[in-house]
Formats: structure tokens, C-alpha cells, sequence
């Protein structure tokens, strides 16, 4: 019984490693080794305080770090740090939510949508868009000559993630 339970556990923990490409979880234990600033594995409250501190960021609270650690609901070990970020990924809408979003601002159907005018849009409504997070955006936005952005390929990435990356 107990192996078979101990099985189980291991099974359950490894499906998070099937969410991610090889090349993706390489770079999450990059990160976490950045962040586990002692080296033993685990992400505590003096890690996430030096890693801010690197960052130049020296004034985080501590019920601010508590917050961040209780997500993980125990010792943050790389596979529950790669757990939180499944979750927080899997957050995203299914690409045929996007997908009709993108439509409304294409009346003719034509599968684009033109850069300038999503840009405007982006900046001015709902839950804005800083001048900087628009341009990382179409840092990875398939746009055309004619400045239109190809949103179906926009939603693919934004749902499985960029191929060159």
C-alpha cells in the first residue's frame, strides 16, 4: 500500500512537468536557482528579501513576501515553484475567447486587426496598457507590411507561447 500511495504522489507532483517544454523548464530552474539565494533548495522569506535586494528593491514588506509564500502552501521546492507558475499560466482565457475579442475589432472578417489602432486602444481602455507593456507586446506581435497585426497568430501565442523564445 504504501508504494503504491508513494507512486501516486510521484505521479501527481510529475504532471506539472509535462505542461512545460524541456527548454521552458530549464529556465524556471534558472529562476529558481536566482532566487534560492542559499542554495538549499527551498524558497524562503531571506531568499525572496536578497532577490529584491538584487533587483534594487529594498523595501518589500513582509506580510508582502508571507503572501507570496503562502501561495505555495509549504516549503517552495522547485517543483512547487513550477506548480505556481502552471497555475498562474493555465490562468490564461482558451484561445477562442481571445479569439472573439479580437473579432469585434474586425468587422470584415479579414483575420487582422490594424497595429496603430489596437495600440490606441490598448493605452486608452478598460484595464490600460503602460507605453512600456505595449511594446513588449508587439516585440512578439506578427504584424505585417501594412501594419496590420495577424491575431490569430497573436492568440497562439499568447496561449501556448512564442516559438523563438
Amino acid at each position: 500500500r504504501g508504494g503504491a500511495s508513494a507512486r501516486r504522489a510521484q505521479r501527481g507532483s510529475s504532471n506539472v512537468f509535462s505542461m512545460f517544454e524541456q527548454s521552458q523548464i530549464q529556465e524556471f530552474k534558472e529562476a529558481f536557482s536566482c532566487i534560492d539565494q542559499n542554495r538549499d533548495g527551498i524558497i524562503t522569506k531571506a531568499d525572496l528579501k536578497e532577490t529584491y535586494s538584487a533587483l534594487g528593491k529594498t523595501s518589500v514588506r513582509d506580510e508582502e513576501l508571507e503572501e507570496m509564500l503562502k501561495e505555495g502552501k509549504g516549503p517552495i521546492n522547485f517543483t512547487v515553484f513550477l506548480t505556481l507558475f502552471g497555475e498562474k499560466l493555465n490562468g490564461t482565457d482558451p484561445e477562442e475567447s481571445i479569439l472573439n475579442a479580437f473579432k469585434l475589432f474586425d468587422p470584415a472578417g479579414t483575420g487582422t486587426v490594424n497595429k496603430d489602432e489596437f495600440k490606441q486602444l490598448l493605452l486608452t481602455q478598460a484595464d490600460k496598457f503602460s507605453p512600456e507593456e505595449v511594446e513588449q507586446m508587439f516585440a512578439v506581435t506578427p504584424v505585417d507590411i501594412s501594419g496590420n497585426i495577424d491575431y490569430k497568430s497573436l492568440c497562439y501565442i499568447i496561449t501556448h507561447g512564442d516559438e523563438k523564445e
